[in-house]
């Protein structure tokens, strides 16, 4: 394996940067994804002085529990108790909450009488709380809520697990496919044609086709969907416009991707997957962050030495607790190897990819001093 060295990520000045505005958070389940953001919104706040929000997409209830809120919600709340005397700063957070943003959407783009008529559709009651891809599609529409409220100096967003996350880069593209769709084409026909009914529809247009679908899905089924689709109709350019500008968002300079990732295979193999995402679509990939690397550093007492000094000191009676530290000093250093050559491997792949670790932590974070801990390792 080549002797790769990555560079260094300077995050303090990533975070001081006026010009960044959004850092997008990436990575696998489990990996300290969620506790990096609010370490980096922490410290943003704190340290550099920035009004700051944190946005999580992942349902997990981490983010709360770690700033001290009792609950996240759709509104961004201001976490209290941070020491941002010096700084100026503000930290807030949020959770998406993807059926309220959807309800904001329609609210801000029709009228009240549409508006209800929308809200009380079957259909849309379940696509806004269940439907595949929507919480993906809601995430673009809060991150291009909160980015053109201008309101914001930096935007932390907390990824789901990377697979979910690329789904979230991929919103717009499956809302157009959605949108464009011969299928859903032909349901806003009726809407265009002056409100028939879609049952004459089903007679005069579909034919055969037609009444198959009808038998498949239900007539109550279609009806709400076609409902749906009518109330909708005008609705959907502005759909696709904002989301087509919240992806050119991420494409500029002002957003920063972080992958986060720890010294593990397949967390390596997914920061691999989705940093190779990101060059493909152009959009700024800003580092990697390894998590809960461990190192043991003793002036240079390698591995092999501690165990042929613990072997050494295990026969003599009075030297069995120095035996067992030697072993657990040479087990840490082995650990330690086997992760870097892991890590080595994103590396060799992306060498210009700038680095930072964090060692790993004797106990989980679950407050804001552990949060501003974090913020200084990774600084």
């Amino acid at each position: 394996m080549a002797d790769v060295t990555a560079p260094r990520l300077d995050i303090d000045a990533l975070l001081a940067d006026p010009a960044i505005r959004i850092v997008v958070c990436c990575g696998a389940g489990g990996v300290g994804k969620t506790t990096t953001a609010a370490a980096l919104g922490l410290r943003a706040a704190e340290v550099h002085g920035r009004r700051t929000v944190v946005l999580t997409i992942d349902p997990a209830r981490r983010l709360a529990q770690s700033m001290g809120l009792t609950e996240l919600d759709n509104t961004p709340r201001q976490v209290k108790g941070i020491d941002v005397e010096g700084s100026g700063g503000e930290l807030h957070a949020m959770m998406l909450d993807m059926k309220r943003t959807f309800d904001e959407v329609v609210e801000q783009h029709t009228t009240p009488a549409r508006a209800q008529e929308i809200f009380a559709n079957p259909f849309y009651q379940a696509m806004s709380s269940t439907f595949a891809g929507t919480q993906e599609y809601m995430a673009m529409e809060k991150l291009g809520q909160l980015r053109a409220g201008d309101e914001w100096d930096l935007i932390v967003v907390d990824t789901p697990p990377s697979r979910s996350a690329l789904d979230f880069l991929d919103a717009p593209a499956r809302l157009s496919r959605f949108l464009d769709g011969r299928m859903l084409r032909m349901l806003m026909a009726p809407a265009r044609a002056g409100g028939r009914s879609v049952f004459s529809l089903v007679t005069a247009s579909f034919g055969l086709f037609a009444k198959t679908v009808q038998k498949v899905l239900g007539a109550q089924l279609l009806t709400d969907l076609s409902g749906f689709v009518a109330a909708l109709d005008s609705m959907f350019g502005g759909f696709r416009q904002r989301a087509d500008q919240t992806y050119r968002i991420l494409q500029d300079p002002q957003t920063a991707f972080l992958l986060v990732a720890a010294p593990e295979r397949d967390a390596i193999r997914e920061a691999a997957y989705f940093a190779e995402r990101l060059v493909s679509e152009r959009m700024p990939l800003s580092g990697l962050v390894l998590n809960r690397m461990h190192s043991a550093d003793t002036g240079g007492l390698d591995a092999a030495e501690s165990e042929a000094a613990a072997e050494r000191l295990a026969a003599e009676d009075d030297h069995r607790v120095a035996a067992d530290v030697l072993r657990i000093h040479a087990s840490l250093v082995r650990q330690g190897e086997r992760e870097a050559g892991v890590a080595a491997g994103f590396t060799e792949a992306f060498p210009a990819v700038p680095t930072t670790s964090i060692a790993a932590q004797p106990a989980d974070v679950h407050d804001v001093d552990g949060l501003r801990t974090i913020g200084a390792l990774l600084a």
